[in-house]
């Protein structure tokens, strides 16, 4: 465990880290004996601080649900960051390349709360019942730590690499459609890459929604009424450069896009 003044300092960093664009190295490789709570605890007290600037937190994301999201990360856990006011972004948004650093894409479900959910033991029969809506999302990751060789102390500290969400296609209420099967086509300027079933995500997306419910009571906390949950991606995530435009097709769900300028 690290005691609270290193906790201070590694904050502060991936503040500074976020404010520049630069990442700074690993965590993990630094401070000995850092583990998940430590983990936790760092990225408590980086969103304190960005509340402190003005941001307004408006929900969660869930990472690493699925064995695709695993595979591709090498980390075999789930894990939640925070979700700011500006990281929300509407269907078809110009979204700045240089904003992010190591900027990659994935393909998600996200759900809107209408009731609170406080765990623990909170099932995915209570997650739908407390959901008002489920609509597609792409996510778009971002660092403030260094890329190659993370571990789940690292990624939980960097927010869970959550750098923003582009909000899309048709809302659907959570017991009018089988969540399980939703699917989707992910093209890079016009060229299939990847392709999901939602299923990916724990068997039913909302078994990630309640594992996060779970997971937040663990550390005093609960999702709220009004929250926007992203519920983790099944598929790979997809790197994206300057000019590139993202296109993803959720079938009787629309269509999600954004374009990197």
């Amino acid at each position: 465990m690290l005691d609270p003044q290193t906790i201070e300092a590694i904050a502060d960093e991936l503040v500074e880290a976020g404010r520049t664009r630069t990442p700074v190295p690993l965590l993990h490789t630094r401070y000995e004996g850092m583990d998940i709570e430590d983990s936790y605890a760092v990225q408590k007290l980086w969103a304190s601080r960005l509340e402190a600037q003005g941001k307004r937190v408006v929900g969660r994301k869930i990472g690493l649900t699925s064995k695709a999201m695993q595979a591709a990360t090498g980390i075999t856990e789930p894990d939640y960051g925070v979700i700011f006011d500006d990281m929300v972004l509407e269907n078809g948004s110009v979204v700045e390349w240089k904003r992010y650093t190591h900027p990659r894409i994935e393909v998600e479900l996200a759900f809107k709360l209408n009731q609170d959910l406080k765990g623990p033991g909170i099932t995915l029969f209570d997650v739908l019942d407390a959901t008002d809506y489920v609509v597609p999302a792409l996510e778009i990751l971002d660092s403030r730590i260094e890329m190659q060789g993370r571990t789940i102390v690292d990624t939980i500290s960097d927010n869970a690499a959550m750098g923003a969400m582009v909000v899309g296609g048709t809302p659907v209420r959570p017991h009018d459609i089988d969540l399980r099967w939703v699917s989707a086509l992910l093209y890079q300027n016009q060229e299939i890459i990847e392709t999901g079933v939602a299923a990916g995500v724990l068997n039913h997306p909302a078994s990630g929604v309640a594992w996060l419910a779970d997971k937040l009571a663990q550390h005093g906390q609960s999702l709220r009424a009004g929250d926007l949950v992203l519920a983790g991606s099944f598929t790979r995530p997809m790197w994206v450069y300057e000019g590139d435009t993202v296109y993803a097709d959720y079938g009787p769900l629309g269509t999600v896009t954004c374009r990197f300028v």
